[in-house]
């Protein structure tokens, strides 16, 4: 393996159905609401949303990402299979390119999630860079799936309480201050209640 080259294994454990993991994590177009610590934008590629290629099958979406570290990422998902609820695979291009596969599990009433993700390093910067900081690179990649699992559990709780979304706190924002605040709008605008914090910054 390659000094640009990364292999991660990821399980997570939430309270829910993997049904109800496969609509969060089967839906792109919410990752910047429900997961605004590494999700900052997401956009249609090479057309609208609406439909699928085949049956089940999302169409591809071009994701701006970050993690702890002061870089971001530009890059498009592209699902390869449909979206069940044992899981599915996806394919990275841009400044990541590889492959991940989500697994879904039931374990009780939590379902434990594995996440596999092989990519190579394509951004000028990370490429450079890896041979010195690959250990950085990786615990970055650590940080922002830990906010993963942590976001995910909320969601998931949020909609078991639509009643009262109030009584769910806010997923973890972005690590820098700017990026937080404009997250807070983002996420009024999509319906996430902002705890009265308006578009000041709120303590994560």
């Amino acid at each position: 393996m390659g000094s640009a080259d990364y292999e991660f294994l990821t399980v997570w454990r939430v309270a829910g159905t993997p049904e109800d993991v496969a609509a969060v994590l089967g839906d792109a177009r919410l990752l910047p609401r429900w997961w605004p610590s590494v999700y900052l934008a997401v956009e249609p590629a090479g057309g609208t949303l609406e439909g699928s290629p085949a049956p089940g099958v999302p169409r591809p979406v071009h994701l701006h990402t970050k993690g702890w570290l002061p870089y971001t990422l530009r890059w498009t998902l592209t699902v390869t299979e449909p979206v069940t609820n044992r899981g599915f695979a996806l394919t990275a291009a841009g400044d990541l390119n590889g492959t991940g596969r989500w697994t879904f599990e039931q374990d009780g009433p939590e379902t434990v999630i594995t996440y596999d993700w092989r990519v190579s390093a394509a951004k000028p910067l990370l490429r450079r860079l890896s041979w010195l900081l690959k250990p950085a690179f990786a615990a970055n990649h650590r940080w922002a799936m830990a906010r993963g699992g942590e976001s995910l559990a909320l969601e998931l709780r949020r909609r078991r309480h639509r009643d009262d979304p109030q009584s769910v706190p806010l997923p973890p924002g972005p690590t820098f201050r700017q990026l937080r605040t404009v997250n807070l709008a983002a996420a009024g605008a999509a319906g996430v209640p902002d705890r009265g914090c308006g578009s000041r910054v709120c303590p994560n």
